[in-house]
């Protein structure tokens, strides 16, 4: 998966967008749904990694499936959240189905007014 490739699918999810909310590192794109973040990139960095929210068991689970690959989030809390390097050795399907479910799972969380709207937009 390319760096455009993966902003592309980020922001084809209902009411999501590219935002750069770190001054101190500028680089850094958050990928949110209503205020709140399910992606982060540097896109430019190589090898190309993605923090994205999980469930603990999927997490872990992931961990061991693909080492190295899939780590404890860089950053973030390690229980639900993992980097994952997109670089090519992971399956493009893959990713795409990681960051559907950390989008999933944050839209989960938002408030029922919230995730009503979503549901008619």
């Amino acid at each position: 998966m390319t760096p455009e490739q993966l902003r592309s699918f980020c922001v084809s999810f209902n009411a999501a967008a590219e935002e750069f909310p770190f001054p101190r590192v500028p680089e850094v794109s958050a990928f949110k749904v209503c205020g709140k973040i399910f992606a982060l990139s540097t896109l430019d960095a190589r090898p190309l990694t993605v923090n994205l929210k999980c469930e603990p068991e999927v997490a872990i689970r992931l961990r061991g499936d693909h080492p190295g690959l899939i780590v404890p989030g860089w950053h973030m809390n390690k229980r639900h959240w993992n980097t994952v390097t997109v670089d090519g050795d992971l399956p493009d399907q893959l990713v795409r189905e990681l960051i559907e479910d950390s989008y999933d799972l944050v839209v989960a969380g938002l408030p029922r007014a919230e995730r009503l709207r979503l549901d008619r937009a």
